[in-house]
């Protein structure tokens, strides 16, 4: 499951240069962070993906 870890400049842009088209980058980006926000947590529990 997800850790209780602070978000890291490095893991963030680490899942940026994921090879996939730069839309779905940024539509996966926008809705883990609406996860993120709905439940109030620090993950949105989709290790790996923009975003999370």
């Amino acid at each position: 499951m997800c850790s209780n870890k602070k978000p890291d400049l490095k893991d963030f842009m680490g899942n940026l240069k994921k090879p996939m088209p730069f839309t779905r980058k940024l539509g996966l980006y926008f809705r883990n962070n609406l996860l993120k926000i709905k439940s109030l947590q620090s993950c949105c529990g989709n290790h790996g993906e923009p975003g999370c």
